[in-house]
């Protein structure tokens, strides 16, 4: 069986004018939940059949497993581990891990909890008198750019200079040869050259010199492992670097203004602190940073929801649509930070559960916190407020809010 849709839902999806409310057209997405599209590609847009697809050892994460990538897909030097298939992604991750989290380092995020603390006050210290805000570019960037430049080891007056790259590499995520300009691709290809580059200039001074960042680490660990090479450490790096840019900075955002949209919860959590924990996880559901895996590819001939997906055919897979799905959760549509329940998708599943998802979620439960409870009144300039491009990582791109005396 094979169900053909128009390709019409997904066209507007990805279409830039559906950026600030995607989440009716999701609904249409899973009104057929394995939709061929002209081109051959199959969208998976509902929890079970995405949570399946995410735990199905027949699925590959690497480009160079599917029969047609496009321009865009086509990876530039050594992949990362996030597309990568065991039992290579097993050994980089597992070395990546050993200096990131459990089991080798389990405090590296609460030993981190003063350092944020201090972090997000000295931005909010900045705050004081001033009648309107950028959260994003006075608060929910700078912040967790600046924790991920200090774990990696990347100088905090360099990020100029990669935040450009960064920009021109999300860009390029979403590159349709039919539709969009030669240029964008093009940025997005040179960006993930200078920065990989810049990031290899920053590895050949560490080794010998083994220091407390997670370049030096990983430059001069002998583990059960072995070591990894320059390439896999800046592929490593590289990830991390964008993931601290976007994901969390979206996370952040995101979460701001879902807080001022629904006035009673922000109050809320300024009488209940403790409420911050399952808030995070109701906005990772509601409201997440990333909306879609863009490709996925099966190494043989595979059957999901009665459709048949051929080998190396590109499988997307909507992780937004399915943390709304009503077969999956009660009135999904409605922001409720005392859900029981929420195994939503927000940091995906399976052997690519995000790698820095506890260090993101205890930002985003830090930097949430504090803002509310030091914000006077606070109320939206523009709602919606202008998105980022990508619907790949979905966020505002700035999120103006006033405060004080109306």
């Amino acid at each position: 069986m094979t169900t053909t849709q128009t390709p019409d839902t997904l066209r507007r999806i990805l279409d830039y004018s559906s950026r600030a409310d995607p989440y009716p057209l999701y609904a249409e997405l899973r009104e057929t939940p394995v939709a061929r599209q002209e081109d051959g590609s199959f969208v998976i847009s509902t929890y079970r059949e995405i949570s399946d697809i995410l735990h199905n050892p027949q699925l590959s994460s690497d480009t160079r497993n599917l029969s047609c990538p496009t321009e865009g897909m086509q990876a530039e030097g050594t992949p990362a581990f996030i597309n990568l298939d065991p039992p290579e992604h097993d050994r980089l991750r597992r070395l990546a891990m050993r200096h990131f989290g459990p089991p080798h380092t389990p405090g590296l995020v609460t030993g981190m909890e003063g350092a944020l603390t201090t972090a997000v006050g000295h931005l909010i210290d900045d705050f004081a008198g001033k009648e309107r805000i950028d959260v994003v570019d006075d608060f929910a960037y700078p912040f967790p750019v600046a924790v991920i430049c200090h774990l990696l080891g990347v100088p905090r007056e360099d990020e100029p200079r990669f935040h450009r790259w960064v920009d021109d590499l999300i860009n390029s995520i979403d590159y349709n040869p039919k539709t969009d300009p030669k240029e964008k691709l093009d940025k997005g290809v040179q960006a993930r050259k200078d920065l990989r580059q810049y990031l290899g200039g920053l590895l050949e001074q560490r080794h010998g010199h083994p220091g407390d960042d997670l370049l030096s680490r990983l430059a001069n660990d002998d583990g059960p492992d072995g070591r990894m090479t320059d390439e896999e450490i800046v592929a490593t790096a590289n990830l991390l670097l964008i993931a601290g840019h976007e994901t969390t900075v979206n996370l952040i955002t995101n979460g701001m203004l879902t807080l001022l949209r629904h006035p009673h919860v922000l109050q809320r959590l300024c009488e209940e602190p403790d409420l911050v924990v399952p808030l995070v996880e109701e906005l990772l559901r509601y409201e997440p940073p990333v909306h879609i895996i863009p490709w996925r590819a099966a190494y043989s001939d595979i059957t999901v929801a009665g459709t048949t997906i051929p080998k190396g055919a590109q499988i997307m897979l909507m992780l937004a649509s399915g943390s709304r799905d009503p077969n999956r959760f009660h009135d999904p549509d409605r922001f409720d930070p005392d859900r029981r329940d929420n195994q939503h998708l927000g940091f995906g599943s399976g052997i690519h559960l995000c790698f820095g998802g506890p260090l993101a979620r205890r930002e985003a439960q830090i930097a949430l916190g504090q803002l509310v409870r030091h914000l006077d009144r606070p109320r939206l300039v523009a709602d919606p407020p202008p998105y980022r491009r990508s619907p790949v990582l979905r966020g505002p791109i700035h999120l103006y809010v006033e405060q004080g005396a109306a």
